[in-house]
């Protein structure tokens, strides 16, 4: 006869026995990736890119879901009310970040209530202007911008987004005054900007840089502390004048909070490997990524330190977006 804390032994040994099977199985359906942006920008670029390889590496469907609002926050909301079973993934960025600061009426912890997968990615903006607008440097759009207070359109991917902050911080630290025009997302943005319904943004690199190359948008400079190897001719905008100004945007995987912990290990090692591909990288060079993992734990330490770094600056330059 077995005593009561024999029994319960037995029966937790019997429990896990049964588990080891679908957790060495796993994934045995679909896995869904959230995409809070819509298709065109710099997430949903990324996002499929490591979908489809993910895909091909464990045999089964990673189904990339757009669910753009609320300046990215209403698919991290989503994620985070899905079941934790190692089935969810939702793309973390910049945006998310920010708006931990931004937004006064949030239903989610970006720390607390997600358990991090890997960090995947970071890229520049870069500021551009429509061609109509007679601007070729940092400095010609700081005069022009300066001669026409509250006259000049920027437009971002959303309110409270990082292409939004990255034109605040720019105005705070250059004195100008610009309009925010904010867009369901970083292709609609860009579609705006080349049609001239603005005259400016400080978008993502893989938003703009093909209109920069065909011609329909003008490169104007980077926001990051060094160039990039995809725009080599642009300075960056500290290089050419604004001293102290250094923003660069980032991606990451996360998973509801209380996933398995086998599940994460498996995600993160499927995620690392397939944006290491070869092919992976190639096309994401191109487009102005830089490819940039992690460790899950290290995960939560980067995004933590984001969150306070950027609630700094949200404060300080007063932008409130609810």
């Amino acid at each position: 006869m077995i005593a009561g804390g024999g029994r319960s032994l037995a029966v937790l040994a019997l429990i896990f026995a049964g588990l080891a099977p679908a957790l060495a199985q796993y994934p045995v359906k679909p896995v869904r990736l959230i995409l809070p942006f819509p298709p065109g920008g710099g997430t949903d670029t990324l996002g499929r890119q490591v979908a489809q390889k993910m895909a091909e590496q464990m045999g089964q469907q990673v189904i990339a879901d757009n669910r753009p609002g609320a300046g990215a926050n209403l698919g991290v909301e989503i994620a985070v009310k899905s079941p934790p079973d190692g089935y969810t993934m939702v793309m973390v960025t910049l945006s998310n970040a920010v708006g931990q600061t931004a937004y006064s009426r949030l239903s989610f912890d970006l720390v607390k209530d997600l358990s991090g997968i890997a960090r995947l990615a970071t890229i520049p903006h870069v500021l551009v202007v429509h061609p109509s607008v007679p601007v070729k440097s940092v400095k010609e759009y700081v005069a022009f911008t300066r001669a026409r207070p509250g006259q000049l359109l920027y437009s971002s991917s959303g309110a409270g987004s990082a292409a939004h902050i990255a034109g605040e911080y720019f105005a705070s630290l250059t004195g100008v005054k610009m309009v925010h025009v904010p867009y369901k997302g970083g292709g609609p943005s860009m579609i705006a900007l080349v049609g001239g319904e603005v005259g400016s943004c400080f978008a993502t690199m893989p938003s703009a840089i093909g209109f920069i190359k065909s011609g329909k948008l003008r490169g104007v400079a980077v926001t990051t502390a060094e160039r990039s190897p995809a725009t080599p001719d642009l300075p960056t905008i500290a290089e050419a004048g604004v001293k102290g100004y250094e923003f660069g945007a980032w991606y990451a995987l996360a998973a509801p909070a209380n996933t398995p912990k086998e599940a994460i290990s498996r995600l993160n090692a499927e995620a690392v490997k397939a944006i290491k591909h070869p092919d992976v990288v190639s096309r994401l060079a191109s487009a102005g990524y830089e490819v940039t993992t992690s460790s899950p734990d290290e995960y939560t330490r980067f995004v933590r330190s984001e969150v306070a770094k950027w609630g700094k600056v949200v404060k300080a330059i007063g932008l409130r977006v609810d």
